[in-house]
C-alpha cells in the first residue's frame, strides 16, 4: 500500500497520560516507528511538541477521546497539520489491546491515507462555542430549578405552575411573607392573569407552611443567580459574536430562528460554509438527516445519525417556533409531516430544512427566501399531473394541457 504521508504522528489520549507513535522513513526505504509516552501537564505536552518538530512531523492524528484531546490539539495545532479522528471511523487493534498499540495503529493507518479528520474550529470560535454552549447548561439548570419548585409547591397544593412569571413571583413572595388569604394573593395577578382571579383563588388555597417558605427562598435565589448569570452571559455572548453580526442578522430572517439560535448556528458551523462540501453533507455532520442501511441491494431507515446535539437541540427548538408561525413553507412542511409521521419527525424534517436554508444562505450571502405554504401542495399537483399525462400517452393519446381550463 502508498505512503500518503510521510511523516506522521499518532497519538492515544488518556487522561493522565499521552501515548505517541511517531512514523518517518526509515533506512532501506522503509518505516521506521518509534513511540514515547508523556504526562498531560502542559509542560510535558510542551516537550511532546518540540520531539515531533524535531523529528520533522507535519502530521498528527488522534482520537477525540472525551474532553482530553483538547489540550493536546491546541498544543500542536501553531506547529503542524492536526487531525481529530472520529473513533467510529477506526477499527480496534486486533489481539492485545495497549495504548502503544492503538497509537502505532493510528499512525500506521494516517500514513496510508486511510482516516478522515473531524472538523475542528478555529480558535475564535471555539470560545464562542464554549459560551454558547453554557448558556444552554444554564437555561437547562433553569428549568430544572423551576421545575422542583412547581413540585415543592404541589406538597403545599398550590397549583402555580409557571413559577418564573411577574405574576407568580409576586404571589410567591407574599407566601413567603406569611400571608395566607388566597383571595389577597390572587389579586396580585397582573395582566392577563386579572381575568383568572376565581381559579387562582382555587389554586392558592392550600397549606403553605414555615418549612415550604425556607424551601421557597432557597429555590428562588437559585433562580435569581441562574437569571443574572444568564444575563451577563447573554452581554458577553453578544460582544463575542460581533464579527459574525452579519451572518447571524441573515439567520434571523428565517422563521423561527432567533438572536440566540442564529448564534448557536455560528458557533457550532463556524459561520463559513466553504468546509463542509454540500448541504447534505453539513445535514449528516449536525444528525439532522436520516441514517440509511442498505445491505443486497436493499435499504432500511436505520434512525436517527448521531451529530452535533448541540446544534441540533437549536434547530429543533427553531422548528418547534416555525410550526406556530403563519402562512410558511416550514410551517405547511411540519403541518404536513406531522399527520402522517408524528410531530417528532416533523421538527426533525423541518430542522433539516432550516439548516440547508442556512447553508445557502451563507455560502451565497443573501437573506431567506419563503416558498410559501402552498408551495409542497403545488409541487404534488405538477407531479400528479405529470404521471397522468404519462399514463395517457401510454394508452396512445395525445394530450394537450390547457392551464386555463
Amino acid at each position: 500500500m502508498d505512503v500518503m504521508f510521510e511523516r506522521v504522528a499518532g497519538l492515544d489520549i488518556g487522561k493522565k497520560s499521552v501515548t505517541v507513535c511517531v512514523r518517518v522513513p526509515g533506512p532501506g526505504g522503509g518505516r521506521h516507528g518509534e513511540t514515547r509516552t508523556f504526562r498531560t501537564m502542559t509542560r510535558s505536552l510542551e516537550l511532546m511538541r518540540d520531539w515531533l518538530v524535531g523529528q520533522g512531523v507535519t502530521l498528527a492524528a488522534m482520537e477525540s477521546t472525551s474532553t482530553y484531546w483538547k489540550p493536546v490539539f491546541y498544543a500542536l495545532e501553531d506547529q503542524m497539520e492536526c487531525w481529530l479522528l472520529n473513533a467510529a471511523h477506526m477499527k480496534a487493534v486486533p489481539g492485545r489491546k495497549t495504548d502503544v498499540k492503538d497509537a502505532e495503529w493510528i499512525a500506521q493507518l494516517l500514513e496510508h491515507g486511510l482516516l478522515r479528520p473531524s472538523f475542528v474550529p478555529p480558535p475564535p470560535i471555539r470560545r464562542l462555542r464554549l459560551l454558547t454552549r453554557y448558556r444552554v447548561q444554564l437555561m437547562g439548570d433553569r428549568s430544572r430549578d423551576a421545575g422542583r419548585l412547581e413540585k415543592m409547591l404541589e406538597d403545599a397544593s398550590i397549583k402555580i405552575s409557571s413559577v418564573t412569571t411577574v405574576s407568580a413571583r409576586a404571589m410567591l413572595a407574599a407566601l413567603i411573607a406569611g400571608e395566607a388569604d388566597p383571595e389577597v394573593l390572587a389579586q396580585l395577578a397582573k395582566g392577563k392573569m386579572r381575568s383568572k382571579i376565581p381559579d387562582l383563588i382555587e389554586a392558592l388555597t392550600g397549606h403553605f407552611d414555615a418549612d415550604h417558605a425556607r424551601l421557597a427562598v432557597a429555590m428562588l435565589g437559585r433562580l435569581d443567580r441562574v437569571d443574572a448569570a444568564l444575563t451577563a452571559l447573554d452581554e458577553t455572548i453578544d460582544t463575542a459574536s460581533r464579527p459574525w453580526a452579519h451572518q447571524i442578522q441573515l439567520l434571523q430572517t428565517i422563521p423561527g430562528v432567533g438572536l440566540k439560535v442564529a448564534q448557536a448556528i455560528v458557533a457550532e458551523t463556524g459561520g463559513e460554509m466553504s468546509r463542509f462540501p454540500s448541504a447534505s453533507h453539513l445535514a449528516a455532520w449536525a444528525g439532522v438527516a436520516p441514517a440509511i442501511h442498505e445491505s443486497a441491494g436493499r435499504r432500511t431507515p436505520a434512525g436517527a445519525r448521531h451529530g452535533n446535539k448541540w446544534l441540533t437541540s437549536a434547530l429543533v427548538e427553531a422548528a418547534a417556533s416555525a410550526a406556530r408561525s403563519k402562512n410558511t413553507y416550514l410551517s405547511a412542511q411540519q403541518a404536513r409531516i406531522a399527520s402522517r409521521r408524528g410531530a417528532k419527525r416533523a421538527q426533525i424534517a423541518a430542522a433539516h430544512s432550516i439548516l440547508d436554508s442556512a447553508y445557502y444562505m451563507l455560502e451565497r450571502d443573501e437573506p431567506y427566501r419563503d416558498l410559501g405554504p402552498d408551495w409542497l401542495q403545488h409541487r404534488h399537483d405538477e407531479a400528479h399531473t405529470r404521471r397522468l399525462v404519462a399514463q395517457l400517452e401510454r394508452l396512445g393519446h395525445t394530450v394537450v394541457i390547457d392551464p386555463a381550463a
